[in-house]
């Protein structure tokens, strides 16, 4: 069991990026060098510590936030390496909310994706100080200065080096530090280990420069030292720290650092910079929640002495060994073998064993302190986003949020009687991921699974396979399209059957006319002077509802419609039920046929936002799918674009839209409306519907 560490001396840190800017190999480095495994795990040959999924492995790419906790220099370190591929940011996002500090990792190869923005601005939102760490310093067309300058203008931040690389591509060597003044030229066997010294005298002018801008940005930060160095006094390293340290945390600046996670060269001053430069738990602000029966404000304050809260921020749900819930402590301690109170349902839970996790081992702790990240197993009724608390001192904290889905894909089991088994796995994964959204399309009885991406449901069928044994087929959803007339009809429908023995007959004359969108069906009894019997009214309902149900055009359910029956005849003898059932739906299938009928096809009402340089594109994208603009909104360097576009027309949209805007666009739609399908479009529907018959 690990020993417990007070609150000042944790690390909370995430290592957030785009994806290929080798932010696992940065923690695995991270991790080796502190001496927490005996070997550098490798993403590449599969034996990441943290990319141990089997569709993370397959992929070579971070799909889950993976925890490591360790010690190293009288710290714990707790280590969150998250996902950068889009698809799996939401995870990164929720992650943020847990820790205190950020290492942002770049690729020095290339230009700044559009995830590095979109984790910046979660980063933003939660205030958290942040390290900018520029990786793959050994790589052929490797750049610094070019990463440093796309990083300024795509960020519209100053980011400040405190390091820079010596060499680079094969001659990258080590780094020079900008506070101290000291070369550090590591060995070349990605042992890790250094000798330091002077600095090179070819790159002598440069670091002068870049010590005077970085001395001269920290004492921006506070006028004594502001002051101080206006009057042309120099600044030495140790005279620097306090100050690059509060203003880090503050915000007000953003260090630099370099090196080569493969090489194993800079993760020894990286793992110093998290500790020198990077908050405590005791560093950042009392959180704020609410009383659960007051909404009255409340905080906790970062206290072993106040109340105990915290918040699960990510669930892992095993087939076997049931569900982990990972928590952030913000108050308080926990206890193993005790009792607490998820505050967000109003429930009891009994905590079992305290664990910390070291990728996805599990090692016992006790207790969970103050600032301290933690698991526990088969909570009852705990998710994610829920708060845990003293029931005598209740909070809630602000739940995390999801994105809506982007995406939807119908799915059909691969073996027979699966369907149920879908559901119930599904549900499960759902527990972990709940940007999944699971429903039955009630028309066409198809199961509809959502979420943020393609790439993110191809995942999801993986592990449904994989964990449940299920295997299903995504599949374009069927579009609900509906019938409808526009004109008035009557029609007679008249069945009759006699064949010896007691026969059949029903009559029944009805008109149909046509109702407003929306208003759904209207059945009108206006049978006066005994045209039939009372009984067989309900039976004529039945039969066109069922005509109703199963379409006429193309086997789309018919909506909108009021349909009178006034007039009938029936036999003493052969009439019956089923008699006037049918009577009804060949009454109704005739006049349906001669009231001008045509298709319905559901109408999106769309948002998309996008960066104000890919709105053209998009609205002409959406005119060239039938869409409507109605209307365009500014909102902070962005276009919010609404529109009403055909659902045909969008049901592969995620993809377009991130191929049009590189991945910078987001939309959100919902059914809106049902409008009458052109008739050249109509005609394919019911060529296709005669195809299928046949």
């Amino acid at each position: 069991m690990m020993k417990v560490f007070e609150t000042k001396d944790l690390r909370n840190v995430g290592i957030i990026g785009g994806p290929g800017a080798g932010k696992t190999s940065v923690a695995e480095a991270l991790l080796f060098n502190a001496g927490a495994t005996k070997r550098m795990g490798r993403v590449n040959a599969g034996s990441s510590l943290f990319d141990f999924e089997p569709e993370e492995i397959r992929g070579k790419l971070s799909i889950n936030s993976t925890i490591a906790s360790f010690p190293w220099k009288k710290q714990k370190f707790n280590l969150i390496d998250t996902p950068g591929f889009l698809d799996f940011l939401t995870d990164t996002k929720n992650c943020i909310r847990a820790i205190d500090g950020v290492i942002m990792v770049l690729s020095s190869l290339s230009e700044l994706k559009v995830e590095v923005e979109k984790v910046w601005q979660y980063a933003e939102e939660s205030k958290t100080p942040l390290i900018a760490f520029i990786n793959k310093m050994d790589r052929e067309r490797a750049d610094f200065f070019k990463t440093l300058e796309d990083l300024e203008k795509k960020l519209r931040r100053k980011f400040t080096p405190v390091q820079l690389p010596i060499g680079a591509a094969e001659s990258f060597r080590g780094i020079i530090d900008l506070i101290q003044l000291k070369a550090l030229v590591y060995e070349s066997n990605a042992s890790g280990k250094y000798q330091q010294g002077e600095i090179p005298s070819e790159m002598t002018a440069e670091v002068e420069n870049y010590r005077d801008k970085m001395a001269e940005a920290i004492a921006e930060t506070d006028d004594e030292l502001l002051e101080k160095y206006l009057e042309a006094e120099e600044l030495k390293g140790k005279e620097l720290d306090p100050y690059l340290r509060q203003a880090v945390l503050s915000r007000k600046i953003i260090p630099v650092c370099c090196g080569s996670a493969e090489k194993n060269i800079g993760m020894v001053p990286l793992l110093e910079a998290i500790i020198n430069l990077l908050p405590s738990p005791l560093d950042r602000d009392a959180v704020l929640g609410k009383k659960p029966s007051t909404n009255e404000v409340k905080e906790r304050r970062p206290d072993p002495q106040e109340s105990f809260s915290a918040l699960v921020f990510k669930t892992i749900v095993d087939p076997y060994a049931g569900r982990l819930s990972l928590f952030r402590v913000y108050s308080g301690e926990l206890n193993s073998d005790s009792n607490l109170f998820n505050s967000s349902k109003q429930v009891k839970e009994r905590i079992g064993q305290i664990f910390q996790l070291v990728g996805k081992q599990q090692e016992a702790m006790n207790p969970a302190v103050t600032g301290d990240i933690a698991a526990v197993t088969k909570l009852r009724a705990t998710s994610t986003g829920d708060t845990l608390s003293d029931e005598e001192d209740p909070i809630i904290f602000d739940p995390l949020t999801f994105p809506p889905a982007a995406i939807s894909f119908a799915i059909k089991p691969k073996g027979k009687g699966d369907e149920e088994k879908i559901t119930t796995s599904l549900a499960k994964l759902q527990e972990e991921d709940p940007t999944l959204k699971l429903r039955r399309e009630q028309q066409t009885k198809e199961i509809i699974l959502s979420g943020v991406g393609q790439r993110h449901l191809e995942v999801t069928t993986e592990r449904l396979k994989r964990k449940f044994g299920v295997e299903v087929e995504l599949k374009t959803p069927k579009v609900p399209y509906q019938e409808t007339t526009r004109s008035r009809a009557k029609a007679q429908g008249k069945y009759k059957k006699q064949s010896g023995g007691r026969g059949q007959y029903g009559d029944a004359w009805t008109e149909i006319e046509p109702l407003p969108r929306g208003q759904g069906f209207e059945f009108v009894n206006k049978i006066t002077g005994g045209a039939m019997p009372r009984q067989y009214i309900p039976a004529v309902e039945k039969g066109i509802r069922e005509a109703m149900s199963e379409g006429i055009l193309a086997g789309y359910p018919v909506v909108d419609l009021r349909v009178t029956l006034y007039d009938g005849s029936f036999h003493e003898v052969d009439s019956s039920d089923m008699a006037f059932k049918i009577a009804g739906a060949l009454s109704f299938k005739k006049g349906f046929s001669q009231a001008d009928p045509v298709l319905l096809e559901p109408i999106m009402s769309m948002e998309i936002c996008v960066p104000d340089e890919y709105m053209g594109d998009v609205i002409g994208d959406l005119n060239s799918r039938r869409g409507k603009v109605i209307g365009i909104e500014p909102k902070e360097g962005n276009q919010i674009i609404k529109a009403m576009v055909p659902m045909v027309e969008v049901l592969r949209y995620e993809p377009d839209l991130r191929s049009m805007t590189q991945g910078k666009g987001i939309a959100t739609m919902k059914l809106s409306c049902y409008e009458e399908l052109p008739p050249h479009l109509s005609e394919k529907i019911f060529a296709a519907s005669k195809t299928k018959e046949k």
